[in-house]
């Protein structure tokens, strides 16, 4: 024992009575104290932890918040110092943005050694700026009882910060000096140590938390509901728009209730939890962004009342509709620490937490909007569900597919770029439950198939993913986390050999530099990359695709397999512009 060992055996001893079950490990040598702690209570020791093990940090923390997006608890990842912790930053700017927890617990050398020429000692203080929701470092380790007592307080302090409304990405920055194995150290332990120990050691004899820190979840007074209701009861033509939110399990059903209860369409991004499950009597939407790019069938849905939750929806369509209607009184109910109006339309803000709020609106009573506005959008909506998928295939058909073929119950993650798009514009609506998840809070593509495997994981569930072939070739990596005996995946990558999304913006016409700086074929053979990572692999015709993820989810096969269904760019551009306009010619004759 030495002061290293006792202080991480304390941290980890005190991490896992606060709650945290899973620890993701990018193996370095500054980390070995906190590695052999872990160790003691992982599959090896007493089995309080699942550990895994990632040769990259980057893949680490991706996985590590795609267990936090299934569980809404933080996984911890345990790095080394130096760039290894420069690694993290995506995945900590994603934690931030879409509001999922994650704990960083970043090894460092001792604070003398920064700006003095020491080899692999950069700055790791503040290093991921203002993206964690608390950021601290811990001071040198010290064996005393109020300094152990000191680490189990952050410890738990740290894991309700990661866990609270906002819920984020927490650093604990903790420098360690040589030794870093346990060995002696004459001059570290007091005499006597550890029989003579104090509290600070051993932590609460019933074994539960040292401090118990409740998650910060603000919520609306009894005179704001009031007054909330008494405004909302005013509208004759109110909307509800739902947008990613990281609670969307919670929150779909209660958006479903509150829409009923107040007589008004649900706009519900697939990200929001709103779009999948039982409608409990709501109208749902599901066609919005294909008929909303229309201005006249746009202008024929003009609401005198708004109620938004959530980020931004996936949609533009949608986005530049509620910026067109900046004079229509629009509320947002949001608690999480970003500010939910970069159109600066909102003419109110509710910082408290949605799925309360509108639970209370909802049992309170609300005075239903006209039964001929909710009959225009459900007209419009059946309209465009009837023509977007009439024409030739396209990617959307790809989509639909997907969602079609998922029993209940089952997690979809949706990559960023065009994926989440074509599920939010042609995926449609379903009675079945459904848990839709992507990276949207800064909606990058990086780190996709580590967050789906993490998703599986920490889901517990055979897990669908749906991604585009820049986004599996970003992370090939992560596919070294598939031998993870939890993580089982369906994962659907959709080839177009490029980059499809930018065939869909103007710069199309830009050639001769359109096609090797925005399109980048690349040319990737995905079977033999499967290979490499000792994957199952098979490649589906796009008609295939919808049964052949049906089969996958529902065997008792174990693992990640990857089905891949190549794709013509230029073709699909074509049928997706096609289906477009199909949809908006339906809603406007339905008007």
């Amino acid at each position: 024992m030495n002061r290293n060992t006792v202080h991480a055996r304390v941290l980890v001893d005190e991490l896992v009575r606060v709650g945290v079950t899973d620890l993701c490990i990018a193996p370095g040598s500054r980390s070995t104290p906190l590695i052999l702690a872990a160790a003691a209570r992982g599959p090896q020791g007493d089995g309080a932890l699942r550990i895994r093990v990632f040769i990259d940090e980057r893949s680490a923390a991706f996985f590590a918040l795609g267990l936090g997006k299934a569980t809404g608890r933080p996984a911890a990842v345990v790095t080394t110092s130096g760039t290894a912790v420069a690694n993290l930053l995506p995945a900590v700017v994603e934690s931030a943005w879409s509001e999922t927890p994650l704990l960083l617990l970043t090894a460092d050398r001792p604070a003398r050694l920064r700006e003095a020429d020491a080899n692999q000692v950069i700055d790791q203080r503040g290093i991921f700026g203002s993206y964690p929701v608390l950021a601290l470092e811990l001071p040198p380790p010290e064996v005393s009882d109020e300094a152990l007592r000191h680490v189990r307080a952050t410890a738990g302090r740290a894991v309700a910060a990661s866990m609270g409304l906002p819920a984020g990405p927490v650093h604990l920055n903790l420098p360690y000096a040589k030794p870093l194995e346990p060995v002696p150290v004459p001059t570290d332990l007091p005499e006597g140590y550890p029989e003579a120990a104090e509290p600070g050691l051993s932590g609460r004899p019933d074994g539960g938390p040292w401090t118990r820190v409740g998650a910060r979840r603000p919520r609306a007074s009894v005179d704001e509901i009031e007054a909330l209701a008494r405004e909302l009861e005013g509208a004759e033509r109110g909307v509800i728009v739902a947008g990613p939110h990281p609670e969307s399990e919670r929150l779909g059903p209660v958006l479903r209730r509150f829409a009923s209860a107040w007589g008004v369409p649900l706009l519900a991004d697939p990200l929001s939890g709103g779009r999948h499950g039982p409608s409990a009597g709501a109208t749902v939407i599901a066609g919005y962004d294909l008929l909303l790019r229309d201005p006249e069938a746009a202008a024929a849905l003009r609401p005198d009342r708004i109620v938004r939750v959530g980020s931004a929806p996936t949609s533009a369509a949608l986005v530049a509709w509620l910026g067109r209607h900046g004079d229509v009184p629009q509320t947002v109910v949001d608690a999480g620490r970003r500010w939910k109006d970069h159109q600066a339309i909102a003419h109110r803000s509710v910082p408290v937490c949605p799925v309360d709020a509108l639970d209370r609106l909802t049992a309170r009573g609300l005075a239903a909007s006209g039964a001929e506005w909710l009959a225009r959008w459900t007209r419009a909506d059946e309209a465009v569900a009837d023509q977007a998928l009439a024409g030739p295939a396209h990617e959307g058909h790809l989509a639909r597919a997907v969602v079609d073929a998922l029993p209940p119950g089952t997690p979809l993650f949706v990559s960023s770029s065009m994926p989440v798009r074509d599920v939010d514009a042609f995926g449609g609506a379903r009675d079945a439950a459904l848990s839709v998840l992507g990276n949207r809070g800064a909606s990058g593509i990086d780190g996709i198939v580590s967050t789906a495997l993490g998703v599986a994981a920490g889901s517990g569930r055979a897990t669908a993913a749906l991604v585009g072939d820049l986004a599996f070739l970003h992370d090939l990596n992560g596919l070294l986390a598939t031998r993870e005996r939890d993580a089982r995946l369906v994962l659907v990558v959709v080839n177009n050999d490029g980059g499809g999304i930018f065939h869909m913006l103007p710069v199309r016409e830009r050639e001769p530099a359109f096609t090797p700086y925005f399109a980048t074929p690349h040319g990737a053979d995905f079977e033999k990359a499967a290979g490499v990572y000792g994957v199952d692999y098979r490649r589906v015709a796009p008609e295939e695709l919808g049964g052949s993820v049906s089969e996958a989810l529902t065997s008792d096969r174990r693992g990640t397999l990857v089905l891949e269904v190549r794709t013509d760019r230029d073709d699909n551009s074509a049928a997706h512009a096609a289906s477009v306009q199909r949809a908006i010619a339906a809603a406007r004759s339905a008007l």
